[in-house]
């Protein structure tokens, strides 16, 4: 096999890596989608019983405005990252791993009415994620003063 070959081949497997965006994804009867059953998700909405998937949402106290500023430029500060949507209150972004393209859709909603930031993390493909959406939700959380 030529290394012309092997490139082209790697390439397109790297390619499938990356999955479709979702097209159900956004702010829904005042809430985001909720987890699938897999262990690759984490969400503020899940149940607080289900520790795979929950994480309880972080409160902020500064205006929603200032708050999601101050949120978009920790997550530009990640590497491999894009934001797909950006709205008043909500962000959508795709984080990109380094190796494999692996895509995770990752949301962010300020509720105005309870001043909680919720958030869902999701891997697009696979069923296991070795920990990263919640290792990703905790660092951007991490010490933010919002």
């Amino acid at each position: 096999m030529s290394i012309f070959t092997c490139m082209a081949f790697t390439i397109l497997f790297m390619a499938n890596c990356t999955g479709t965006r979702p097209d159900n994804l956004g702010i829904r009867s005042g809430k985001l989608l909720e987890c699938p059953k897999t262990p690759n998700c984490i969400s503020s909405y899940s149940d607080p019983a289900d520790k795979e998937h929950f994480r309880s949402p972080a409160p902020y106290t500064k205006s929603t405005s200032d708050a999601l500023l101050l949120l978009k430029k920790r997550i530009l500060d990640s590497p491999r990252t894009k934001i797909v949507k950006e709205e008043n209150n909500y962000l959508y972004i795709e984080f990109t791993s380094l190796l494999m393209r692996y895509v995770d859709d990752v949301e962010f909603y300020f509720d105005e009415k309870t001043k909680l930031l919720h958030f869902r993390s999701a891997s697009r493909l696979g069923k296991s994620d070795f920990g990263v959406n919640r290792k990703r939700i905790e660092t951007l959380l991490k010490d933010i003063e919002i």
